[in-house]
């Protein structure tokens, strides 16, 4: 994974309660083998266009500001719904890096921390002002600084967030869950010489496969 540490931005605000994954990313393209770095294009596909094809001017990711922004601005309970882990996917090949929402689907939550995308949680309240901010003062970036656990909007002003701790390490190192047990393979190495010690016959019985009934 690509590691996360601080990013600056324009944000894109879509303060919208309850975006389920399907609203994110339609199974169909994920059936039909898109490979993972093309789903940029189906990302939010009925919200961004219109029946004929078109893109809709309205939608946050189809305006000349936001088009390139690369944190999303959401609303409670983003990502919920279906375990899809294409939505992730599909927004880390739109471009977005961070999601801040006041809450999060739990599935999809944990699957942003193995795709290296960030998901932070702040207060509604929170939220809204940096928002308000990202709508105020087009082009002006916001920083999400993984290092020191703060977002900063136009203003300047800090809001500190939580993370837990190793989540933050693994996304700053850039470490999917294999990556983070292979950091440990002295260990598993010195288990496997110790338990073969203790047990030798566990790491020397024959493999007989079963039959078939």
């Amino acid at each position: 994974m690509t590691p996360f540490t601080r990013l600056e931005s324009v944000a894109a605000p879509l303060l919208r309660d309850n975006i389920d994954t399907d609203l994110i990313i339609r199974v169909e393209p994920l059936f039909n083998g898109v490979p993972r770095g093309e789903l940029g294009p189906y990302c939010f596909e009925s919200l961004r266009y219109r029946p004929d094809g078109t893109e809709d001017p309205d939608f946050v990711f189809n305006q000349l500001a936001t088009r390139q922004a690369r944190i999303l601005l959401a609303g409670a309970n983003f990502g919920c719904g279906s375990s899809r882990e294409g939505a992730v996917w599909a927004l880390l090949a739109l471009g977005v890096r961070c999601v801040i929402a006041p809450s999060f689907g739990d599935i999809f939550y944990g699957n942003c921390f193995q795709n290296g995308l960030l998901p932070v949680r702040l207060p509604r309240a929170d939220v809204e002002s940096l928002a308000a901010q990202a709508r105020n003062h087009p082009g002006v970036p916001m920083t999400v600084d993984l290092r020191q656990c703060f977002v900063a909007g136009a203003d300047g002003a800090r809001i500190g967030f939580d993370i837990q701790a190793q989540r933050r390490e693994a996304l700053l190192e850039g470490l999917d869950p294999i990556a983070q047990t292979l950091k440990r393979k002295h260990l598993i190495d010195d288990f496997q010489r110790h338990d073969a010690l203790r047990r030798p016959w566990i790491h020397h019985l024959p493999f007989t496969p079963k039959e078939s009934t």
